[in-house]
């Protein structure tokens, strides 16, 4: 199958944004094809100290939300910090992991679109200590970091299946 960024699609988006959106979309359809048939028990395991696959779809997630509102120049919620803490806990059933990945992917995607393209060179501070970066920088992040853990998952999910009688 064709990458999404190979398909010509979102010519209306600047190339920044475009590339941080095809990111999300090959995120989603790679968990979908490797992950998706997964049982809630396999989704959670941890074969030799991995982080569970549950795991890295609730970190990706989590971490585009508190990116971009980093990226949006606010600061993270106590809701957001207390996600944070609890990636690693099983939170739900499987069909609850899925709705939060996929609602996440989507609800980044609206945020991605929304932030302006001329506002990538603007100065954002990152945690509490205001590490320097930038919108465009976080934007960047946001499709970096969420592909490592989508090989991370697919590995994961590999391992797990590998393992099996």
């Amino acid at each position: 199958m064709t990458e999404p960024w190979l398909r010509g699609t979102l010519g209306e988006v600047d190339a920044v944004r475009r590339g941080v959106l095809h990111a999300l979309e090959l995120a989603r359809e790679d968990v979908e094809r490797w992950c998706g048939g997964l049982t809630e028990e396999e989704l959670e395991a941890r074969p030799f100290g991995l982080p569970s696959v549950g795991f890295q779809l609730r970190h990706i997630v989590r971490s585009l939300d508190r990116l971009l509102t980093y990226a949006e120049g606010r600061q993270l919620s106590a809701e957001q910090i207390s996600a944070l803490k609890s990636e690693m806990e099983m939170s739900g059933s499987r069909a609850d992991l899925f709705r939060e990945f996929e609602d996440g992917i989507e609800l980044a995607m609206k945020r991605v679109r929304a932030i302006a393209p001329g506002s990538y060179e603007e100065a954002r501070g990152v945690g509490r200590a205001g590490l320097p970066s930038s919108v465009g920088g976080l934007l960047v992040h946001c499709a970096d970091h969420t592909q490592r853990h989508v090989g991370q998952a697919v590995t994961t999910a590999k391992v797990v299946m590998g393992m099996q009688p």
